[in-house]
């Protein structure tokens, strides 16, 4: 059967051209490479039964609401965790289907979550976590052993990894659905230089549902973003390294966390840098975000980084106000008309806002920790995580294998890749590199922060992420308006490290203000 044909996108590509943003001038749109109906038919069937008049009756009780009120329903024998499933892979069939509709996010289906989902509703009673039950997509440059893991690159499209990422069995532990895999942007956006956000070889360019190629995607978690905007799952998995995970939350007016290095587990996750990656949760609301993060906990001994943590998620709501706490204003941002306005929302509200001009430190050589980082990191990771047919083994090999066919692995070339090559760093310099870089990120946002006495900083979308990534200060972004043309920015709190649950408490009382997340026009049948 049928249920994708590629269509001939040339005017599409040439209308696109006029964009006023370089990067968004696509040479493609529809992947070269991803087979959908492979994709989509192995659950066809199972979606088809799911009749459209239950789907109808079931949309005003499941679309934008949290997790909470999913469980109270399925407790009350409203909907079963397997129409839960279904419901989402009909929008995912509905919208992605269609090429006037297809965000191009969806790279792989878990072929037995309908099955897992009807095991979840049988087994009811050993729900222990808010998270039982409930559909969630992961970034795929998250390993799974039961779908393939490619992090958008061809040379990895056919990497069934040999042990599953530390948080994906955390998930799975606690109750979670593995629904699927989205799209990124290919190698965590650190790849191809000046390239448009969210493209890549295995999934084509990734699409805002808010003006599909008009506003940016966000990257890279690309297909996190736009996927849960559309309301394609209860939530995703994001990866950043500095921005990815805060750029695509805001630009799908999401709420995204960047946690503090260490509290999750990296293992199992096509890296870029061991000093600042990190997983993160992507929701449409605060009390999903921190049930996803709480469910993702956990020590890892395979990561150095790993620490025991622990969140009281049920408190995040209870004790979340304004009133008396500190916030720090960025002068520079308040000619933001929507930012402005916000922080006389939150002063009227009892916030006690401080403007402050961030002290004048640069991020010298940021990229050369990037660099060298990767280029020790990727063959551990290879060699640990990697299926045993894939051959590559390190970046000049990646880079040898796309020239075999660069026009199709690599439209917009391999600039990063060739600069990592390029760089000579030595193990001294990159130990030097780091240094500054932490001291210059602490600088940027402890000195505010202590001689204010700030419970946080308010930022703008990804703005200040590479100061917040190399300073391993934790970041949550939340919806805060729409612009004239209906993008979405989110505002960004910033605090010290492992103060996650004081980011969700402000979080929370901020959204509670504001209710400023509106579901996406085109993706609301």
């Amino acid at each position: 059967m049928v249920l994708w044909e590629g269509y001939d996108e040339t005017s599409e590509i040439a209308e696109q051209q006029k964009h006023e943003m370089d990067r968004m001038k696509y040479k493609l749109i529809q992947s070269k490479f991803l087979d959908k109906n492979e994709v989509f038919q192995k659950l066809y069937s199972e979606v088809a039964n799911f009749s459209e008049e239950r789907y109808q009756t079931l949309k005003p009780l499941i679309l934008e609401k949290d997790i909470i009120t999913l469980q109270k329903q399925i407790q009350n024998k409203v909907f079963t965790y397997e129409e839960l499933t279904l419901f989402y892979l009909k929008r995912i069939y509905k919208y992605e289907l269609n090429p006037e509709t297809s965000l191009h996010t969806i790279i792989a289906l878990n072929p037995t979550i309908v099955k897992e989902a009807r095991e979840r509703d049988k087994h009811r009673s050993q729900n222990n976590h808010p998270i039982y039950g409930m559909p969630i997509l992961l970034k795929d440059n998250i390993s799974t052993t039961n779908m393939k893991t490619t992090a958008g690159a061809f040379v990895l499209k056919d990497n069934l990894p040999k042990k599953e990422a530390f948080i994906v069995g955390q998930l799975k532990k606690n109750g979670a659905l593995i629904l699927g895999k989205v799209n990124l942007s290919e190698w965590a956006y650190y790849f191809c230089s000046g390239c448009p956000v969210g493209y890549s070889a295995i999934g084509g360019q990734t699409l805002n549902p808010y003006a599909r190629k008009v506003f940016e995607s966000g990257g890279s978690s690309s297909g996190s973003g736009t996927s849960i905007a559309a309301n394609y799952a209860v939530a995703a998995v994001g990866t950043e390294t500095a921005g990815s995970i805060l750029s695509p939350a805001s630009q799908n007016s999401l709420v995204g966390l960047k946690p503090t290095v260490g509290i999750l587990s990296r293992s199992g996750i096509v890296p870029i840098s061991h000093s600042l990656d990190t997983p993160g949760p992507m929701t449409k609301n605060i009390i999903d975000n921190a049930i996803l993060l709480d469910a993702m906990l956990g020590k890892d001994v395979a990561d150095e980084s790993s620490i025991s943590w622990k969140l009281d998620y049920k408190t995040v709501a209870n004790n979340s106000f304004l009133k008396g706490k500190r916030l720090g204003v960025i002068k520079g941002l308040l000619n933001d008309s929507i930012y402005s306005e916000t922080i006389k929302k939150l002063e009227a509200n009892g916030a006690i806002l401080i403007e402050f001009d961030p002290p004048k430190v640069g991020l010298p050589n940021f990229l050369t920790l990037l660099n060298l980082e990767m280029k020790e990191d990727l063959p551990k990771y290879i060699s640990s995580y990697a299926s045993e047919n894939i051959e590559i083994t390190d970046i000049p090999s990646v880079m040898s294998f796309n020239r075999k066919d660069s026009l199709q692995h690599m439209p917009y070339n391999q600039g990063i890749f060739d600069g990592i090559v390029a760089d000579t760093t030595s193990v001294a310099g990159l130990e030097e590199v780091r240094a500054i870089l932490l001291e210059n990120g602490k600088t940027f946002f402890q000195k505010p922060i202590k001689e204010n006495k700030l419970d946080a900083i308010l930022s703008i979308n990804n703005y200040h992420a590479a100061f917040a990534a190399v300073a391993l200060h934790p970041c949550l972004t939340i919806p805060m308006g729409y612009k004239k043309s209906g993008e979405p920015i989110g505002i960004t709190f910033i605090a010290s490290p492992y103060s996650e649950a004081k980011l969700y408490e402000l979080g929370s009382a901020f959204e509670s203000l504001t209710k400023s997340r509106r579901i996406p026009e085109g993706y609301k049948d």
